[in-house]
Parts: structure tokens; C-alpha cells; sequence
């Protein structure tokens, strides 16, 4: 949102996953995954009706979520969360490259880890962060991936044609 001048996270999680690795490794998506943090209602209803859609429209299009209630808007244990499934789907052989949009240094231990599974699995496995980048914003990936730069160009395609947002907070 900050990197592009977008006022609300407007991506289409399936097309944007796909976008990055058909760019950066040449191949589809098998699995998309997203991992959120969600306001109570009672903490911030225009925010949690908005990750309740939103997170709903990802599941039709086959998108497996996970999220965590919030508090003092903090997301607590999606790092966690994301490092557990991380691992567990590379030491069950389920993906060749894992894209973690991130860019939380917690999760650099994630790429020690996946190391050690490929070496003693005697196989191939990329783990890369791939995180937006403009002229005005520097930002880096996470230490021990490959870096995946994404761009507006690359971005701007694949916005989510449908607005999750309350009637009344567009604008």
C-alpha cells in the first residue's frame, strides 16, 4: 500500500503469487497461502468486516488462509504460523520454491531451516521473500532467501477487481 500509494491492501493474492513466479522462476502457483492478522469486531469493525470478506473471496479462488484475531492492532503468531508451515510442507516434499511475501527477519530463520531439510533430503528447495519496491521506499528482503523484487508494474495487474471495503469507507 505505502510502496504503490494504495489506501487499502487491494491485491488479488492468486493473481499476484502467480504473476511473481511465473516472472521469477517460470512456472504456476500449486498452492497459494495467506496468513493475516484480524481486528475483533469490537475493536475495529470496518477492519474485520474487511479481512472477513476479503479472506472469504480467497477461499473460493482456492486460497488457503489462516488468521489471527489481533491486539492493540498487533498481529500475534502469524510469523509462527507461516515458519511451522514453511518447514512442515518442505520436510513433506510438497514444493520445490516457496515465495513468502514478507519481509519479517523472524522468519530468516525459516531459510536456515530449509537448508538443512534440502541437504538432508539431497534435494533441490528455493525459499525467496518477494516484496514491493519504488524509487521512494527502500526495503530489503528476508536475510538467507532470494530476493524477489515486485514492482507496479508487475502489481498494478493484478489488483482484485472487487472491493472488500464498507460502502461508506470508499473513496
Amino acid at each position: 500500500m505505502e510502496c504503490f500509494g494504495y489506501s487499502y491492501p487491494n491485491y488479488d493474492i492468486a493473481a499476484l503469487s502467480n504473476a511473481v513466479s511465473r516472472e521469477r522462476f517460470g512456472c504456476d502457483v500449486v498452492q497459494a497461502r495467506f496468513y493475516t492478522g484480524v481486528p475483533p469486531i469490537a475493536e475495529d469493525p470496518r477492519w474485520h468486516g474487511f479481512w472477513t470478506a476479503k479472506l472469504r473471496g480467497m477461499s473460493v479462488q482456492g486460497v488457503q488462509t489462516y488468521h489471527r484475531p489481533t491486539r492493540n492492532q498487533k498481529e500475534k503468531g502469524i510469523d509462527v504460523r507461516i515458519a511451522l508451515d514453511v518447514i512442515r510442507l518442505a520436510y513433506r516434499g510438497s514444493y520445490d520454491v516457496a515465495i513468502v511475501f514478507s519481509q519479517d527477519q523472524d522468519l530468516s530463520e525459516v531459510a536456515t531451516e530449509i537448508k538443512a531439510i534440502a541437504q538432508e533430503q539431497d534435494r533441490w528447495i528455493k525459499v525467496a521473500c518477494a516484496y514491493p519496491v519504488a524509487r521512494h521506499i527502500t526495503k530489503r528482503g528476508i536475510n538467507g532467501t532470494d530476493w524477489v523484487q515486485i514492482s507496479k508494474e508487475l502489481y498494478d495487474p493484478c489488483i482484485d477487481s472487487r472491493d472488500y471495503r464498507p460502502r461508506m469507507n470508499r473513496a
